[in-house]
């Protein structure tokens, strides 16, 4: 079976949820240079370097001189590091969420239940 970097690219983006996430990653990045969004900078690096990885045309197991296992480094990788970016753009998510309702962005009423 012979794969190019481009399809293991797009089997990797089709995670649930993860084309949709794409403009939330760029906006994670700019929250996190400019200090406002407080993370572990090891967790964006980390997985950002595993997408580079897969992009750039240097590979450690070059896929011409070892067909299969040279597919196999890069599903590896890539099986890592999508749901380590899908779960860090949830946890930033959830901060953004939280900032907008502490800066005032968002007003909460009192609401009644009614069955």
């Amino acid at each position: 079976m012979k794969s190019s970097k481009l399809s293991l690219a797009q089997r990797a983006i089709s995670h649930k949820g993860f084309i949709r996430k794409i403009p939330d990653i760029f906006r994670m990045i700019k929250m996190w240079r400019k200090g406002s969004y407080p993370v572990k900078s090891i967790d964006i690096i980390l997985p950002l370097l595993g997408v580079v990885y897969i992009i750039s045309p240097i590979d450690l197991i070059p896929e011409v001189a070892v067909p299969v296992i040279g597919v196999l480094d890069d599903i590896a990788v890539l099986s890592l590091v999508i749901p380590k970016l899908v779960k860090e753009v949830n946890k930033f998510l959830l901060w953004e969420a939280e900032q907008k309702i502490h800066s005032g962005n968002i007003k909460i009423i009192d609401v009644d239940i009614i069955k």
